[in-house]
C-alpha cells in the first residue's frame, strides 16, 4: 500500500533539495524484502518518482517441489542443481539458506561454483546464481529439506535469517599421484579392487578415500586394468587414507567445558570421558580460517580454525595422505640397508628405530628410483608430525568419522584398541580401550564391526592402529630458548645434534628443514607453541578425552609420541600422547605421510 507524500522543492544557490513534509505510510508486504526508492530529476523541477516493491529471487530446480522442498531417505545421497534468478528489474543482493534436521549434510561442488556468504551476494538484473549441491542424509529416518532465499538492496547489508542454515563446506577433491591406485572394498569377495571416479569415496558416510601402491612387477598391470579389478594383498606394498582440508570448531554445551556438542550422534551430554561432536567443514586450498576453534552451542556456530597440519612449510595443502597402518619392514636385512617400508594389515609393526632414521625412512619413500614409483617432483614423503596426527583425530570425532557412524553408540564411539602383543597391524580388541589384559589379535581389520571399529571411521575405509598397538614417534621436539634438544644422554638420543637433559650437547647429524618437525617452546600447554597455546594439535583442547593418557615433552624427555601402547588400558587412544628420548625402542613405531603438489 502506497502512502501519500507532500513535498516542496526549493533551490538554494546551485543545489537541489527535497523537503519531505508528512508521513510515509507503512508498506505491508508478506515475504521477501519491501523497499521504497526515492528519485528526483534536476531537469524536471519538482519531479519525484517513488518505486516500491518486494525483492525476491526465483528458485528453480527440477529436484524440488513447488515449496522448494524434497524428501531424502535415511542413508541416501543426492546431487542436485538449484538456480537463483533475479527478476526484480534492478540489481539486488540475495542470500541462500536451507532448513533440515541435524545430521543431513549439504555441500557444494567447488569445481563448478561458489556459495554466497551470510551477508549475501549481488545478482544483477536478470542474472542467475547456480548451485551444484550434494545432500547426504546420515540420520536414521527420512527427512525433508527446504531451500529458500532472502533479498534486499544491493548497497545495504543483508542479514542472514535466524534459524536457517547456510551452505558451507565442499565436496572434497582428492589429489593423487599417477602411481597411486584408487581402491574400494568389495564386500562380496572381501578384497580391495580398483575404483572408478564415481564410487571412490564419500566422507558423508565414513568412506574416506583410499589408495595403494603395488609392486614394481605388477604396477603397469593395475594402472591399465579396468575398474573392479581385484588387487590381492600380495601385490600391495603401501596403503594410504586421504584427509581433505577442513576447518573445525569445538562446542561447549554448558558454556564452560568444551567437550564438543551432543548433536544427533551422542545419546548423552558430552563429558571428558565421552566427548561429543567436533564441528568440521571441508574447505578449499585457498581458504584458511584463524578462529578460536571454540564456540558455545547455544549461540551461533563460530570460531572455525584451519589446522596447522594443512600448512607444510610455506605451502598450503588441499589435504594429506596418511599411512593406513603402522609400517613394517620388508625384511630385516633390506630395512637396514635401504630403509624401505611396507604399509598394510596383518604385518608386524616396525619398532626400535631412532628418530633420525625415522625421518630418513619418510624422506626415502620419494627418493630417486624408489620402489613405490613416486615422482619426487609431485609427491613429498616424510615421517608424521604431531599436527598431522591431529588431522585424523579431529576428523574421527566429527560427523565424518567414527563419532558420526550410526553403527556405534555410547562408549563404542571411541576407536577400538589394538591389543596385539605381537604388534600385528590392523588388529582390534573389538571394544574401546579398557583394563583387560587378554592381549592378542582378537579381530582383524576387515571384520565388521568388531574389526572396523578400530579405525577412525568405524568402517574399513579409516586409519588403523591409532589406539594401542605400538606407541608412534612424532617429529615433535622440545626446543626451548631457541635451542633444540636431542635426547637424554649419549646413548638415548635422537641422533641429531642438540642439547641433552644435563645441558651438554650431543653431536650427531643436522636436523632437516624446519617444515619436517613441530617444535615446542615449553612444557606448559599455554606457552608450548611459540609462547602461545597449542591449538590444532589435539593437546590441551582435547585434554584427557576418553580418559586418554597425556604427558608433555620436556628438556629431559624431548620427543613426542602418540596413540598409546597395547598394554595401556583406558589411557590408550587417538587423543593420547607422551614423550620419549628419541632413541630406538621395542615399544615405539612411527607413521609416514604423503603430500601431493
Amino acid at each position: 500500500m502506497l502512502g501519500r507524500i507532500k513535498y516542496q522543492w526549493k533551490r538554494l544557490k546551485n543545489s537541489n533539495y527535497i523537503i519531505l513534509v508528512g508521513i510515509i505510510s507503512l508498506f505491508l508486504i508478506v515475504g521477501g524484502f519491501s523497499y521504497a526508492l526515492f528519485t528526483s530529476s534536476a531537469e524536471r523541477k519538482g519531479s519525484l518518482n517513488i518505486v516500491t516493491g518486494e525483492i525476491a529471487a526465483t528458485i528453480e530446480s527440477e529436484s524440488l517441489d513447488n515449496n522448494h522442498s524434497m524428501n531424502i531417505k535415511s542413508g541416501e545421497s543426492k546431487e542436485i542443481t538449484i538456480k537463483l534468478k533475479n527478476r526484480n528489474g534492478r540489481d539486488a543482493k540475495f542470500n541462500f539458506w536451507y532448513e533440515v534436521a541435524e545430521g543431513v549434510n549439504v555441500s557444494y561442488d567447488s569445481t563448478k561454483d561458489e556459495p554466497m556468504g551470510e551477508e549475501g551476494e549481488i545478482i544483477r538484473n536478470n542474472g542467475v546464481k547456480t548451485y551444484h549441491l550434494k545432500i547426504a542424509n546420515n540420520t536414521d529416518k527420512d527427512e525433508v529439506i527446504t531451500f529458500g532465499s532472502n533479498g534486499g538492496l544491493y548497497n545495504k547489508k543483508l542479514i542472514f535469517p535466524s534459524g536457517k542454515k547456510i551452505v558451507e563446506g565442499i565436496i572434497p577433491v582428492v589429489d593423487t599421484e599417477a602411481n597411486m591406485i584408487k581402491v574400494v572394498w568389495d564386500e562380496a569377495s572381501s578384497s580391495w579392487e580398483k575404483a572408478n571416479s564415481n564410487n571412490w569415496y564419500d566422507y558423508d558416510f565414513g568412506k574416506w578415500a583410499n589408495a595403494v601402491t603395488v609392486t614394481t612387477a605388477s604396477r603397469s598391470k593395475y594402472q591399465s586394468a579396468a575398474s573392479g579389478t581385484a588387487i590381492p594383498m600380495n601385490d600391495i606394498e603401501t596403503m594410504w587414507v586421504y584427509i581433505p582440508r577442513y576447518s573445525y570448531t569445538i562446542g561447549s554445551e554448558d558454556g564452560d567445558a568444551y567437550y564438543g556438542k551432543k548433536g544427533v550422534y551422542l545419546n548423552s551430554a558430552p563429558t571428558q570421558e565421552l566427548p561429543g561432536e567436533i564441528d568440521v567443514k571441508f574447505i578449499k586450498k585457498s581458504e584458511k580460517e584463524l578462529g578460536s576453534a571454540q564456540y558455545k552451542v547455544a549461540e551461533k556456530r563460530s570460531g572455525f580454525r584451519t589446522p596447522d597440519g594443512f600448512t607444510f612449510g610455506s605451502e598450503e595443502l588441499s589435504g594429506i595422505w596418511i599411512g593406513k597402518f603402522e609400517p613394517s619392514a620388508p625384511t630385516i636385512e633390506e630395512s637396514i640397508s635401504n630403509l624401505d617400508i611396507i604399509i598394510k594389515p596383518n604385518t608386524i609393526s616396525w619398532r626400535g628405530v631412532q628418530i633420525i632414521s625415522i625421518a630418513d625412512i619418510g624422506r626415502n619413500m620419494t627418493k630417486s628410483g624408489n620402489r613405490y614409483g613416486f615422482n619426487s617432483e609431485i609427491v613429498n614423503s616424510h615421517a608424521m608430525k604431531n599436527n598431522e596426527w591431529a588431522l585424523s583425530a579431529y576428523l574421527s570425532q566429527s560427523k565424518y568419522g567414527k563419532l558420526g557412524n550410526r553403527n556405534f553408540d555410547g562408549e563404542s564411539k571411541e576407536i577400538y584398541q589394538n591389543k596385539s602383543d605381537k604388534y600385528i597391524t590392523g588388529c582390534s580388541y573389538g571394544a574401546p580401550s579398557n583394563g583387560a589384559t587378554d592381549y592378542g589379535c582378537q579381530y582383524t581389520y576387515e571384520k565388521s564391526l568388531e574389526g572396523t571399529g578400530s579405525s577412525t571411521t568405524g568402517t574399513i575405509y579409516g586409519i588403523y592402529d591409532m589406539s594401542g598397538g605400538a606407541w608412534e614417534y612424532m617429529m615433535g621436539d622440545y626446543a626451548a630458548a631457541g635451542k633444540r634438544y636431542s635426547g637424554w644422554n649419549a646413548t638415548y638420543n635422537s641422533g641429531y645434534t642438540g642439547l641433552l637433559q644435563d645441558g651438554t650437547t650431543f653431536t650427531g647429524k643436522d636436523f632437516l628443514e624446519e617444515k619436517y618437525y613441530d617444535f615446542y617452546t615449553s612444557s606448559d600447554f599455554l606457552t608450548a607453541c611459540n609462547n602461545k597455546p597449542c591449538i590444532t594439535q589435539t593437546m590441551d583442547e582435547t585434554k584427557s578425552w576418553y580418559d586418554d593418557y597425556m604427558v608433555m615433552v620436556s628438556a629431559q624427555i624431548p620427543w613426542f609420541m602418540r596413540g598409546g601402547h597395547y598394554t595401556h588400558g583406558i589411557g590408550a587412544g587417538v587423543f593420547s600422547f607422551s614423550c620419549s628420548y628419541g632413541s630406538g625402542s621395542g615399544s615405539i613405531s612411527f607413521r609416514p605421510v604423503l603430500t601431493v603438489q
